[in-house]
């Protein structure tokens, strides 16, 4: 009985879906079935938290919390990071990949300092990226923040090459510098890296 009652409800919400709706519900699945970045590797590891600290150049707004206990990301920190991290010029609210949370996250400690990240961009919806484009060079066209997958991030009084450098030492994904705009980018594409 509860399995019809569900299957109905499915038949009549699913045309009020829109495209862009079930592509969100897509890509949250499959990130959550991917692993964290770093593997628990002991019991102890289980209950450890990942944290994370930033704010928002644009908007002034901030995250500083924990996000994650041991592999199991935490669905109310994701609400707010994706919020913060939204496209700015739209307004617009997208799923961010963990991936790249745990990269923040890992750099924030590596670089040995709790002073939170500025994030420049975060999600861009694919109207700002082609607006950008038109604008600026450096921007690409299948950009990553597209799809939740990147961030632009600075520290201020924290060298920025030096953050690059940690970055590419991970080996999670790709890593720009951006030295005359003092910035680094952060994705969870292949590993590469580029000035």
């Amino acid at each position: 009985m509860l399995l019809e009652e569900l299957n109905s409800r499915e038949i009549i919400e699913a045309p009020k879906l829109e495209r862009r709706d079930l592509l969100k519900m897509g890509l949250v699945g499959m990130l959550g079935a991917i692993a964290p970045l770093a593997p628990v590797k002991t019991a102890s590891a289980a209950y450890a938290e990942r944290r994370v600290s930033f704010r928002h150049q644009h908007t002034g707004e901030s995250f500083s919390g924990v996000y994650r206990v041991g592999d199991k990301y935490m669905p109310a920190a994701f609400d707010r990071l994706n919020y913060v991290l939204r496209d700015f010029r739209t307004g617009d609210v997208f799923p961010m990949d963990p991936r790249v949370l745990d990269i923040i996250s890992i750099l924030q400690e590596k670089a040995g300092t709790r002073k939170p990240f500025e994030v420049l961009s975060g999600y861009r919806s694919p109207k700002t990226n082609a607006m950008l484009r038109r604008v600026s060079t450096g921007v690409a066209r299948n950009s990553f923040h597209m799809y939740g997958q990147a961030m632009d991030i600075r520290m201020p009084g924290y060298s920025t090459q030096k953050l690059r450098n940690i970055a590419k030492s991970l080996r999670a994904g790709g890593v720009g510098y951006y030295g005359s705009s003092d910035f680094v980018h952060v994705d969870t594409g292949t590993v590469r890296s580029w000035s």
